[in-house]
Parts: structure tokens; C-alpha cells; sequence
């Protein structure tokens, strides 16, 4: 493998077939499309303009084309999907789930396009369809976009989401858990429903522990002091304080270590795409790479 080349041969064969040969219904197939795909790695690895991606994997402007089209139409979702079946089928998935979200700033260049902020909200529903703010906001640092991990206990992502940069991490919660859906190998229900889930205190909400209550999934969630206080000064009213296990919870630091990994690629841990749906396909290819790399270590 050279410096242009990321994915080993194992890690292409388990997702090429799910992959399109043309770029448009009566284009030229392409002569290489593993030279897309990895045109597209480097160019996030490295965060560089696509007209400077090298010419060894073909034109930009195709790979430019090619990754548009597939984050529209959700192939890497579907890519992932399949990943995700593959591991879950040889027991690779740790069920005891982790939840966060980290800020990437956004880069001017991904700023000078149209923002409809007003009654604009987070497209989690369906977050393959372009929302009206491009998921860009103003938090404290200026303009971002904040990216929302459900990781399993090994730390690899389940579930990605994208949202403004000032967006609150509750909210998005309930989503993350909509998202999440293991197809089975054999056929019969996806599973939905992890073991547990290892959340900070900004996921420490009446409506969030409910959720899990109702779902039977366990939570290990931090209750913030403030909530606390709240709590006792009701008295009996305030009730029970939330069950929380704080040695489990030491597990939470694998979806922290994930951020860490997926800010090696520069372009994702600066934003410069102007459209969230391109952005956030990015993320998913970059988990893509990283199931495949878990899968091909399997004995």
C-alpha cells in the first residue's frame, strides 16, 4: 500500500459491490472506482481543495461528482448498514452503547453559501435530505457544525448525525436512538435496542431517562449537580435519585478516543463542505473505513 492507498484489498471487497459503477444513468464506468474512493479519503485525510486531490485518482471533478451523488442517495449509509449486519452476525458489537458529539469548526469556505436560520431546526429525521441553516450555527468558537456519536462499548459509531454548532446534545439524543438499526444476517427484525447507554450529564434529562425507562435499556448518565440540589430540595416529592453506575461509566471514554480518531482527517475535523449532507457523508465513510478495518482483523 502507498501513501494514496488506505483501504487493503479485504477492506474493497467487502463493500464494492454495493457500490455504483457509474456516476449518472448513461455515464462511462469508471475505469477504477476504488481510485474514487480513495481520491475522496484523501482529500478529508489531508483537508485540501478537491481541485488539488492528485491526479493518480482521476479527475476531481468526477470524484467530486461521485461523492455528491452517493451522499444523496444514501449508498454509505447503506454501506455501513451492511458493515454493521456483518458484525453484529459474529458478535463484534458490543451493545453497551456510548453517546456524545464534538465541534468542528467551520471553515469560511464552507460559510459563503445562503443560511435560512430563521425556524430552521436540526434535520435528524431524516438526515440525508439537506437541512435549511446546512447544519452550520454559532457557538462560543463562531461558526460550526457539531457532529453526534452512538458508538458501541469498542468505541466504533453506530449512528451518525450532524447539527448546527450551538444545538443542544439532549435533543439530539432520542434521534441517535431512532437511527440506530442492526439489520440481521439471516433475515427477521433489525435489532434497535442496545443493552445500555453511557451518556455525560448534558444527556441527564427527565424526557431521556423516560426513554430508556419505556425501551428497557439501562442508563449509566451522570446527574448534573444542579439537578441534584433540585432534587433534594423537593424532599420526598423530588423522588429517588437516578441509578448510576460509575464504574461502567469509565466505559464512556471509547466514544471520546473515537473523536480523537476521526479528527486525524483534517477535512473532517474542520469543516470545509458547504453542504451538511456532504459533510456528514464524509463522517460515515470515515466509520466505514473503520468497520472495515475492524472486520478484516476478525479471526
Amino acid at each position: 500500500m502507498t501513501r494514496f492507498q488506505v483501504l487493503s484489498d479485504e477492506q474493497w471487497e467487502s463493500i464494492a459491490d454495493l457500490l455504483p459503477v457509474r456516476t449518472g444513468r448513461r455515464g462511462r464506468p469508471f475505469s477504477d472506482a476504488r481510485a474514487m474512493i480513495e481520491g475522496i479519503v484523501y482529500r478529508y485525510r489531508c483537508g485540501i481543495a478537491w481541485r488539488d486531490v492528485p491526479e493518480v485518482f482521476g479527475p476531481w471533478q468526477t470524484i467530486w461528482t461521485w461523492h455528491r451523488r452517493l451522499a444523496g442517495d444514501g449508498t454509505w449509509d447503506q454501506v455501513l448498514e451492511r458493515l454493521l449486519a456483518v458484525a453484529d452476525a459474529a458478535g463484534m458489537i458490543d451493545w453497551a452503547v456510548s453517546v456524545d458529539s464534538t465541534i468542528a469548526r467551520a471553515h469560511q469556505h464552507a460559510t459563503n453559501v445562503t443560511r435560512h436560520t430563521q425556524g430552521a431546526g436540526s434535520n435528524y429525521t431524516n438526515p440525508r435530505s439537506e437541512p435549511p441553516d446546512h447544519a452550520i450555527g454559532r457557538s462560543r468558537g463562531g461558526l460550526s457544525t457539531k457532529i453526534h456519536h452512538l458508538v458501541d462499548g469498542h468505541g466504533l459509531p453506530l449512528v451518525v448525525l450532524v447539527s448546527p454548532g450551538q444545538s443542544g446534545d439532549s435533543p439530539a439524543f432520542p434521534h441517535l436512538l431512532d437511527h440506530l438499526r442492526v439489520p440481521r444476517v439471516g433475515g427477521g427484525r433489525p435489532r434497535t435496542r442496545p443493552d445500555r447507554v453511557r451518556g455525560d450529564k448534558a444527556y441527564s434529562s427527565r424526557a431521556n431517562r423516560e426513554l430508556l425507562r419505556r425501551r428497557g435499556i439501562g442508563a449509566v448518565i451522570a446527574e448534573p449537580s444542579d439537578q441534584a440540589g433540585h432534587r433534594r430540595r423537593r424532599g420526598p416529592r423530588g423522588g429517588r435519585p437516578p441509578a448510576f453506575d460509575p464504574v461502567d461509566y469509565r466505559g464512556r471514554n471509547v466514544v471520546e478516543r473515537r473523536f480523537s480518531h476521526l479528527k486525524q482527517w483534517r477535512g473532517l475535523a474542520t469543516r470545509y463542505d458547504k453542504l451538511a449532507i456532504v459533510y456528514r457523508a464524509a463522517v460515515v465513510l470515515n466509520t466505514v473505513i473503520a468497520w472495515t478495518r475492524r472486520l478484516s482483523d476478525m479471526p
